[in-house]
């Protein structure tokens, strides 16, 4: 690695904190600058604006959230098992978050919805992205006989997603992980409820 993407990467990494807890419309420049140590010229060589610089630390904590997505799930055999680790990922978040500051999906989600068109975008294009996934597995783990037919993995993905991100966002509100023991107790529940 060059020392110019080095630079890029370190860049990146400490951008993507800031954006992810600050706010990728609230941390200014200024904030990325001292952040980082650079000057405003050595933001800008590697990003021609503050808008690419915000997709594309997006994009670096979202790659870490596929690095640990991709790292339970290898670890397991079945398709229901992929499926627990994907929550077991979720369930750590609130203690140990991918980047600072909580589930980069969730805040660029609620950020974005308004405000930020392209952020928006990309937020769709990665829980599209997860869901897809999820509807996989569960038909995966249908022919494997883990989960019923007669469960609809459009519905199983979304309730899902939606369950784990609440679970993040109330977890993180209250800085305690009692709403996210609860949702993967609850999940658990659901999940052997689900079993033919």
């Amino acid at each position: 690695m060059s020392k110019g993407e080095r630079t890029r990467e370190q860049l990146l990494e400490q951008a993507a904190a800031l954006f992810n807890r600050r706010g990728y419309e609230a941390a200014s420049i200024s904030e990325v600058m001292a952040a980082t140590g650079l000057q405003k010229g050595g933001v800008y060589r590697h990003f021609e604006s503050k808008q690419a610089l915000v997709l594309a630390a997006f994009e670096h904590s979202i790659g870490k959230m596929r690095q640990r997505f991709a790292e339970a799930t290898s670890r397991e055999s079945t398709p229901l098992g992929k499926i627990r680790a994907i929550i077991s990922v979720y369930g750590s978040i609130p203690s140990d978050p991918p980047v600072p500051g909580g589930c980069p999906i969730l805040n660029a989600s609620v950020e974005a919805d308004d405000g930020d068109p392209e952020l928006r975008a990309a937020a769709i294009r990665v829980l599209d992205d997860l869901k897809g996934t999820l509807r996989r597995l569960v038909r995966a783990a249908q022919k494997a006989s883990q989960l019923e037919a007669s469960v609809n993995p459009d519905v199983f993905a979304n309730v899902l997603v939606a369950q784990l991100e609440g679970a993040v966002m109330l977890s993180t509100l209250y800085r305690n992980d009692t709403p996210m023991r609860h949702t993967r107790s609850h999940l658990e529940r659901w999940l052997s409820d689900m079993a033919p």
